[in-house]
């Protein structure tokens, strides 16, 4: 699930001890993620086993289930018409989703950290 086109440049400028926001773009991550949330991405945070990340994958951001198989990380999206993908390390991570919501909407807020 990309990331729109203006958002490419808030992963590389936000200073990377900062959160940043990004908008959910397609249904890859259905049904956790839907199309049009919000997500806040703490660039610092433990990456693990299960997390939602923003990973850097064939040369554009995308978000996914991290998930650490036979001693290897993938990216699992949600949605089971899309496939999983192999991570070459965790430097591609660019950040742990934090939390998420629906623009217009104070009670669908939802987070992600312990």
């Amino acid at each position: 699930m990309p990331v729109a086109p203006h958002q490419d440049a808030a992963l590389e400028t936000c200073e990377s001890a900062e959160p940043f926001a990004l908008m959910v773009l397609g249904d890859s991550m259905l049904p956790e993620f839907a199309e049009g949330e919000v997500i806040i991405v703490e660039p610092e945070g433990l990456a693990r086993d299960g997390s939602y990340v923003v990973a850097q994958h064939d040369g554009e951001p995308i978000l996914r289930q991290l998930v650490n198989r036979a001693g290897g990380w993938w990216l699992h999206p949600l949605n089971p018409r899309y496939p999983d993908a192999e991570l070459a390390g965790l430097e591609a991570v660019r950040g742990v989703v934090i939390q998420k919501s629906r623009p217009g909407s104070r009670r669908s807020r939802k987070t992600y950290v312990d």
